[in-house]
């Protein structure tokens, strides 16, 4: 096993861990906790108690906000590559007491392609995700979308700005995939009531989209070996 002080120095959270003031083990469970399961922060406070870590869920908040960005970019480096046919859609988001729109797409099996929480629900977000999405993973045959204006505006711009050959569908059934991957994410922020900012929630999200493409199967891991999402989740900071 590689010694700690040396994963420390090579993890990408290492600016974050200075200053903090917790063993990373705690923080990372904690941490994994919120962005795994339909736990308040409170809820993790008390866990964590009757485990003789005594830790006040707004400290945890604070982990979250500042551990789970950088997670959640060594995932997207370490992501595996998804199919090449996409069904995109948005959901909605509580924030500051108004609804955000968080874009997301999956390939026909489900895999994230990519997500993007934005205030506007419009041609201009749409077709910065598709773009996003496009520099993680290439240009996909198709996209499937629902018949939203702004949606169709996009990919068509998109078309016709780069002059990608992708086949643009429109149908609510093919884009069922998509709809019920919302679910998962929509039980874990449910309890959550909404967030407070814009910023918060994008970086909340960040963790449970991670979360989420983890249990999926989707970051890259040495052939041949099982590894609990857990561990996969850990691996993540160094």
């Amino acid at each position: 096993m590689v010694p700690l002080h040396i994963q420390l120095a090579n993890s990408t959270l290492r600016r974050v861990i200075k200053r903090l003031h917790f063993p990373l083990e705690v923080m990372l469970v904690c941490v994994r906790w919120y962005a795994a399961y339909p736990l308040s922060l409170r809820h993790i406070e008390e866990m964590m108690a009757e485990r003789g870590v005594l830790v006040d869920h707004a400290t945890v908040h604070r982990w979250a906000m500042k551990m789970l960005p950088g997670l959640a970019a060594v995932l997207r480096r370490r992501k595996l590559p998804v199919g090449a046919s996409w069904r995109v859609d948005e959901t909605y988001v509580l924030v500051g007491g108004q609804w955000k729109y968080l874009y997301r797409g999956v390939d026909k099996l489900g895999q994230t392609v990519d997500f993007l929480l934005t205030a506007h629900r419009d041609v201009a977000a749409a077709r910065r995700f598709f773009e996003r999405a496009i520099d993680l993973h290439d240009v996909p045959a198709s996209i499937t979308i629902d018949k939203s204006g702004a949606n169709t505006a996009a990919v068509r711009g998109l078309i016709a700005d780069s002059g990608a050959a992708i086949q643009l569908r429109q149908s609510k059934y093919l884009n069922n995939v998509v709809e019920q991957d919302h679910r998962a994410i929509k039980r874990r922020t449910r309890p959550m009531m909404g967030f407070k900012s814009f910023r918060s929630a994008t970086k909340i999200i960040a963790g449970i989209e991670s979360m989420h493409m983890i249990k999926k199967g989707q970051l890259a891991r040495p052939e041949g070996q099982v590894v609990s999402a857990a561990e996969q989740f850990y691996s993540l900071a160094f």
